[in-house]
């Protein structure tokens, strides 16, 4: 059953970050909202632990959240809008929000 994680919380902050990508199926995919988009700085651990990932897992930023940030998406990850997020949440079985 494909999910799609949800992910809001900074990647240095705890370990939901890491929890998280441990926990992801070869379907799955993963969005990354708020602080979470922090993990796309190019050359931090988790920006390298994103490349890494599978390419079966697909991996999405909000938009709003790169640019209110300042981070440009590169390589595989994919910038939803506002619509594409809720597109989102229904293309997949189940949606999991680590909160």
């Amino acid at each position: 059953m494909a999910t799609l994680h949800l992910l809001s919380h900074s990647p240095f902050g705890d370990s939901r970050f890491a929890s998280c990508l441990a926990l992801l199926g070869r379907n799955d995919a993963l969005l990354l909202t708020g602080d979470a988009v922090h993990a796309l700085r190019a050359g931090s651990t988790p920006w390298e632990s994103v490349q890494q990932l599978p390419e079966g897992i697909a991996v999405f930023a909000l938009d709003e959240d790169l640019a209110a940030r300042g981070i440009a998406p590169s390589g595989r990850v994919q910038p939803v809008n506002y619509p594409g997020f809720v597109e989102l949440c229904c293309r997949y079985e189940k949606v999991n929000s680590w909160l």
